[in-house]
């Protein structure tokens, strides 16, 4: 019985981590990020969250296509970045430009991550 319990919670823990690390880089949730830093409209956020989407997108396809490799997925993501953030500039007012390539050039957070990082990053 003991066992059986200790096989469930290891379940139900291990899908809640699975779920949340998911989530977590989701367009939409991205988007929505977004729109509390810069203060966006519902039509912007939505814009915004279709973008992050279709670069998602591409994005998995380009680390298929070059099975892990480092090096060669960072020279096939390039222009991917550039064209997402090219993308959400365009959607943006010229303020909440000024903010957003602030956050693109913030140092990274706590947790090593920040707006500069993944596959919406400048560089």
């Amino acid at each position: 019985m003991k066992r059986f319990l200790l096989m469930c919670c290891l379940f139900i823990g291990l899908t809640t981590i699975v779920s949340a690390q998911t989530q977590a880089g989701a367009p939409n949730e991205k988007a929505k990020e977004l729109q509390k830093k810069l203060k966006l409209t519902d039509a912007q956020t939505s814009k915004i969250s279709a973008i992050y989407d279709e670069s998602s997108k591409k994005f998995e396809k380009i680390k298929t296509e070059q099975h892990g490799d480092n090096a060669k997925m960072l020279v096939a993501i390039k222009p991917l970045r550039a064209t997402t953030i090219q993308k959400i500039k365009a959607v943006l007012t010229k303020t909440q430009t000024v903010k957003y390539d602030k956050l693109l050039n913030d140092t990274k957070g706590a947790a090593g991550t920040g707006w500069g990082d993944g596959w919406s990053s400048p560089q």
